[in-house]
């Protein structure tokens, strides 16, 4: 990524959700935990789910940070204005995912425990690591991206 980049301090910037992933999967399993009858153990489909679910949650913040360097690099944007364009598609893709897993989480029925815990850790770590990162990511990006460099005027993009 930091070649990507052109870059180091981006992809650490997107290396922080990584945490905030792992902590929503910890608070949807624990919600999962409290409110159903029986205890969901932390057997190995419930840690894929975090796998899953980190491997979404970085993929959100990638989204943010590539598409603010390029609206900056090759269209001259405004810093604060590049690092908005990406927030509605990763609202969209979170809630049609959320909404897909919860059924999963929810309904019961044979064999609903046993992907009961996958459901639950991708369910808590998107909903809570997208509430985080869409503040986190720009927040922190708006302090580096001002050493990109926008386009001379007579050099922009069509």
């Amino acid at each position: 990524m930091a070649a990507l980049f052109e870059n180091f301090i981006y992809p650490l910037i997107i290396m922080i959700t990584v945490p905030l992933g792992a902590a929503g999967g910890f608070i949807g399993l624990k919600l999962v935990n409290i409110l159903s009858a029986t205890p969901q153990p932390f057997d190995i489909l419930t840690m894929l789910g975090f796998i899953i679910s980190i491997g979404i949650v970085v993929d959100n913040a990638t989204l943010i940070v590539y598409q603010a360097i390029n609206n900056v690099r090759d269209y001259g944007m405004e810093y604060l204005d590049a690092t908005r364009t990406r927030l509605r598609p990763i609202y969209m893709s979170t809630a049609a995912s959320v909404f897909g897993m919860l059924p999963l989480v929810v309904a019961p029925g044979p064999g609903s425990e046993l992907y009961r815990g996958l459901g639950s850790v991708v369910l808590g770590g998107l909903a809570f690591s997208t509430l985080f990162t869409v503040f986190v990511i720009p927040s922190l990006l708006m302090f580096f991206i001002k050493m990109e460099r926008k386009p001379q005027q007579g050099t922009q993009k069509p």
